[in-house]
Protein backbone atom coordinates (compact mmCIF):
# COMPACT_ATOMS: atom_id res chain seq x y z
CA UNK A 1 0.00 0.00 0.00
CA UNK A 2 1.45 3.53 -0.99
CA UNK A 3 1.00 5.32 2.02
CA UNK A 4 3.71 8.08 3.05
CA UNK A 5 4.63 5.73 5.71
CA UNK A 6 6.01 3.16 2.95
CA UNK A 7 7.51 5.87 1.20
CA UNK A 8 10.45 6.90 3.38
CA UNK A 9 10.87 3.60 4.16
CA UNK A 10 10.95 2.45 0.65
CA UNK A 11 13.26 5.34 -0.02
CA UNK A 12 16.00 4.12 2.35
CA UNK A 13 15.78 0.87 1.38
CA UNK A 14 16.80 1.44 -2.22
CA UNK A 15 19.04 4.31 -1.53
CA UNK A 16 20.77 2.16 1.02
CA UNK A 17 21.03 -1.05 -1.81
CA UNK A 18 22.64 1.57 -4.25
CA UNK A 19 25.27 3.20 -1.17
CA UNK A 20 25.80 -1.00 -0.40
CA UNK A 21 26.79 -1.61 -3.94
CA UNK A 22 29.18 1.17 -4.14
CA UNK A 23 30.89 0.17 -0.75
CA UNK A 24 31.47 -3.16 -1.54
CA UNK A 25 32.86 -1.77 -5.02
CA UNK A 26 29.91 -3.02 -7.77
CA UNK A 27 29.16 -0.20 -8.12
CA UNK A 28 31.58 2.33 -9.41
CA UNK A 29 29.81 5.67 -9.78
CA UNK A 30 31.16 7.20 -13.08
CA UNK A 31 31.89 11.04 -14.60
CA UNK A 32 28.24 11.04 -15.72
CA UNK A 33 26.84 10.08 -12.51
CA UNK A 34 29.19 12.14 -10.46
CA UNK A 35 28.05 15.70 -12.34
CA UNK A 36 24.17 14.62 -12.18
CA UNK A 37 24.42 14.56 -8.25
CA UNK A 38 26.33 17.61 -8.11
CA UNK A 39 23.69 19.13 -10.84
CA UNK A 40 20.79 17.51 -8.04
CA UNK A 41 22.57 19.21 -5.56
CA UNK A 42 22.93 22.57 -7.54
CA UNK A 43 19.14 22.64 -8.20
CA UNK A 44 17.85 21.45 -5.10
CA UNK A 45 19.68 23.59 -2.34
CA UNK A 46 17.14 24.00 0.08
CA UNK A 47 18.61 27.68 1.29
CA UNK A 48 17.53 27.37 4.54
CA UNK A 49 19.93 29.49 6.02
CA UNK A 50 21.38 26.75 7.62
CA UNK A 51 18.93 25.97 10.06
CA UNK A 52 18.12 22.68 10.78
CA UNK A 53 14.92 20.35 9.83
CA UNK A 54 11.94 20.77 10.38
CA UNK A 55 11.76 24.85 9.06
CA UNK A 56 8.49 25.09 10.75
CA UNK A 57 9.29 28.84 10.28
CA UNK A 58 8.86 28.59 6.82
CA UNK A 59 4.94 28.63 5.07
CA UNK A 60 3.22 25.34 4.26
CA UNK A 61 4.31 26.43 0.47
CA UNK A 62 7.61 27.15 1.09
CA UNK A 63 7.82 23.84 2.83
CA UNK A 64 5.81 21.47 0.65
CA UNK A 65 7.65 23.13 -2.35
CA UNK A 66 10.62 22.81 -1.27
CA UNK A 67 10.31 18.69 -0.97
CA UNK A 68 8.06 18.52 -4.02
CA UNK A 69 11.25 20.36 -6.29
CA UNK A 70 13.11 17.64 -5.67
CA UNK A 71 10.45 15.34 -7.94
CA UNK A 72 10.93 17.30 -10.96
CA UNK A 73 14.51 17.51 -10.54
CA UNK A 74 14.99 13.68 -10.40
CA UNK A 75 12.55 13.05 -13.87
CA UNK A 76 15.32 15.22 -15.22
CA UNK A 77 18.46 14.05 -14.28
CA UNK A 78 16.92 10.16 -14.59
CA UNK A 79 16.34 11.22 -18.35
CA UNK A 80 19.87 13.30 -18.91
CA UNK A 81 21.31 9.87 -17.57
CA UNK A 82 18.99 7.91 -19.46
CA UNK A 83 18.11 5.88 -15.69
CA UNK A 84 14.54 4.67 -15.44
CA UNK A 85 12.90 5.46 -12.31
CA UNK A 86 10.95 2.85 -10.12
CA UNK A 87 8.46 2.64 -7.80
CA UNK A 88 9.53 1.72 -4.56
CA UNK A 89 6.65 1.14 -2.07
CA UNK A 90 6.18 -2.85 -2.11
CA UNK A 91 9.30 -3.66 -4.72
CA UNK A 92 12.79 -4.36 -4.05
CA UNK A 93 15.63 -2.74 -5.69
CA UNK A 94 17.29 -4.97 -8.44
CA UNK A 95 20.95 -5.76 -7.77
CA UNK A 96 23.50 -4.83 -8.85
CA UNK A 97 22.00 -1.66 -7.41
CA UNK A 98 23.38 1.56 -8.82
CA UNK A 99 22.46 5.30 -9.83
CA UNK A 100 18.39 4.27 -11.34
CA UNK A 101 17.81 2.37 -8.31
CA UNK A 102 19.20 5.45 -5.52
CA UNK A 103 17.28 8.45 -8.28
CA UNK A 104 14.15 6.11 -7.54
CA UNK A 105 14.61 6.42 -3.48
CA UNK A 106 15.05 9.93 -3.40
CA UNK A 107 12.53 10.16 -5.80
CA UNK A 108 9.54 8.64 -3.90
CA UNK A 109 10.16 11.33 -1.30
CA UNK A 110 9.92 14.50 -4.13
CA UNK A 111 6.68 12.65 -5.20
CA UNK A 112 5.31 12.71 -2.43
CA UNK A 113 5.84 16.38 -1.71
CA UNK A 114 4.10 16.75 -5.33
CA UNK A 115 1.25 14.99 -3.83
CA UNK A 116 1.28 17.26 -0.96
CA UNK A 117 1.23 20.51 -2.97
CA UNK A 118 -2.40 19.45 -4.92
CA UNK A 119 -3.57 18.86 -1.78
CA UNK A 120 -2.77 22.23 -0.52
CA UNK A 121 -4.02 23.70 -3.31
CA UNK A 122 -7.32 21.98 -2.37
CA UNK A 123 -6.73 23.07 1.31
CA UNK A 124 -5.74 20.22 2.47
CA UNK A 125 -2.91 20.54 5.13
CA UNK A 126 -0.47 17.07 5.22
CA UNK A 127 0.29 16.03 8.63
CA UNK A 128 3.20 18.33 10.02
CA UNK A 129 5.30 15.18 11.21
CA UNK A 130 5.17 13.30 7.78
CA UNK A 131 6.68 16.77 6.27
CA UNK A 132 9.50 17.21 8.78
CA UNK A 133 10.37 13.25 7.56
CA UNK A 134 10.51 14.45 4.23
CA UNK A 135 12.62 17.63 5.00
CA UNK A 136 14.39 15.15 7.32
CA UNK A 137 14.99 12.82 4.29
CA UNK A 138 16.21 15.25 2.11
CA UNK A 139 18.19 17.93 4.06
CA UNK A 140 20.48 18.12 6.84
CA UNK A 141 23.61 15.90 8.48
CA UNK A 142 23.11 11.99 7.56
CA UNK A 143 20.57 13.25 4.82
CA UNK A 144 20.51 13.17 0.85
CA UNK A 145 22.03 16.40 0.88
CA UNK A 146 25.29 14.30 2.29
CA UNK A 147 25.11 12.80 -0.68
CA UNK A 148 27.75 14.53 -2.93
CA UNK A 149 30.28 13.60 -0.29
CA UNK A 150 29.81 10.02 -1.64
CA UNK A 151 30.33 10.33 -4.86
CA UNK A 152 33.66 12.52 -4.17
CA UNK A 153 35.89 9.01 -3.86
Amino acid sequence: MDTFTARPEGAWEWWSAAIEEAQEGRWVRDAVERQVIADIRAATNALQGSRLVPFTEDSWHVRIGRVANWAGVLRLAARAGEWELQPVVGHSPTHPAGMAELLSGIYAIGEQGELWMTQLRERRLPPRNEIAQAESFLTGPGSIEDLELFFDD
